[in-house]
Parts: C-alpha cells; sequence; structure tokens
C-alpha cells in the first residue's frame, strides 16, 4: 500500500485527487508543517526538501507533486492522455508550467500579499502581476478545449485543480471572474466523485490552524535568528 504523506495544500490535494481517479490504495500520514513535522529526521529521509506531498511505494519514496503524479501516471498507465510522442511532449510542457509557474507565483503572492510582516509594494504588484499573467494563459488554452489537453482528462488537469482551489484567496474574491474557463474545468472536476472523496480528507485530521510565532518559525525560518545563525 503506498504511504502518501500530506497536508491540504494544493500540492498534496492534486495528488489525493490522482490516488481516488486511479482507485490505488493508499495510507494517509499528516505531516502538521505549522508544528514543524515537516523537520522530523523520518520524513527528511523521504523528502530532503522537508515539504508535502511525499509517498513511499513499496519502499520507493518520490516526493515534489509533479514528479509523483508522473510516478504514478506511468505506474498505472492511466491519465497520460494520447500516447503519441507529440501529445506526451505537451503534457510534459503544460504540467512543468504548472509547477514552475502557477505553483511558485501563486504562493509567493500569497506571501507578500497576506505573510510578510512588511508590505513591500513592488513585491506585491510583481507577483500578482504574474500570477494573474499566469493564470490567464491557462484560462486561454481551457478556452480552445475542454480539458488542457483537449478532450481528455489528465494529470494536468488535476495539477490545474489542485491549484484552483486556491485561487480566491491568491488573488482575491474577483478572481474567478477573470478566468471563466479555469472555472469551467474546477466545476467539472469538482462534481467528479474522486474529487469528492479527495475533499473528505480535509476532515480526517485536525491540523494546526492558529497562525502564531511557532507556525510562522516553522514556515517561515529566514525570520528566525537560528537561520540566520
Amino acid at each position: 500500500m503506498i504511504k502518501f504523506y500530506y497536508t491540504l495544500g494544493p500540492n498534496p490535494m492534486k495528488v489525493t485527487l490522482f490516488l481516488e481517479e486511479a482507485g490505488l490504495p493508499y495510507e494517509s500520514i499528516p505531516v502538521d508543517t505549522l508544528k514543524g513535522e515537516q523537520f522530523a529526521p523520518s520524513f527528511l529521509a523521504i523528502n530532503p526538501n522537508g515539504k508535502t506531498p511525499a509517498i513511499v511505494d513499496d519502499g520507493v519514496a518520490v516526493f515534489d507533486s509533479n514528479a509523483i503524479l508522473l510516478y504514478l501516471a506511468e505506474k498505472t498507465g492511466r491519465f497520460l492522455g494520447d500516447k503519441t510522442h507529440s501529445a506526451h511532449g505537451q503534457l510534459y510542457s503544460w504540467l512543468m508550467f504548472v509547477a514552475t509557474g502557477i505553483g511558485p507565483y501563486s504562493g509567493q503572492a500569497v506571501h507578500f500579499t497576506r505573510v510578510s510582516p512588511e508590505k513591500y509594494t513592488y513585491a506585491i504588484d510583481r507577483y500578482n502581476y504574474e500570477t494573474e499573467r499566469h493564470w490567464k494563459i491557462l484560462d486561454t488554452q481551457l478556452a480552445k478545449n475542454r480539458y488542457m489537453m483537449g478532450e481528455t482528462y489528465t494529470i494536468v488537469d488535476m495539477a490545474v485543480w489542485g491549484w484552483s482551489r486556491a485561487l480566491t484567496f491568491v488573488l482575491g474574491d474577483d478572481a474567478w471572474s477573470k478566468f471563466p474557463h479555469v472555472k469551467r474545468l474546477f466545476d467539472e472536476i469538482n462534481a467528479r466523485p474522486a474529487a469528492i472523496r479527495a475533499d473528505a480528507l480535509s476532515s480526517k485530521h485536525a491540523f494546526k490552524t492558529d497562525f502564531d510565532d511557532e507556525a510562522r518559525r516553522n514556515l517561515f525560518p529566514h525570520g528566525t535568528s537560528a537561520a540566520k545563525n
């Protein structure tokens, strides 16, 4: 059975969706990052980067959500779309677009807008602009296709769904009005039984929610004296 180390963030949730879509048996193991559990030696042995998600599949450790999606898709032979070489090139391109663009820019937009103790106008403007620009590229692709890869539901759509769950938190309550085609995909995936089961994972464990000094130290250690010594 796959051991799945998770939080409820966008990246772990897209892996949850794949596990449920593929019907793979798994044991969900919460990693409470606000409590610093990601720094436990046992977890760092699985993911040296100390982030979720990660899996252990028959003794094989895999970390980074997009690597996990590819690993599981190749393992099961599912959700990879058209098997042609050119189609796979497009799938890899869009999956990495989410990995290197949507995720990082959305995360930095949240950090500088909502978390940073000092409000740096330049940083806020830059990351909000780049976040919107990247989401607009997705929206344009979805204006032409039912799914990111055309008419076939793939791991790219799962990756987009994971981050779409946080879109209003990232860009504000009016974000959906800017990306109607992303919203259409989000709503369609949300209605899938696997997505409903994936969302139910949120009720299985009571994660720490207080964003206190402990949480700030564990999520942003660069701001502590310990990290500077």
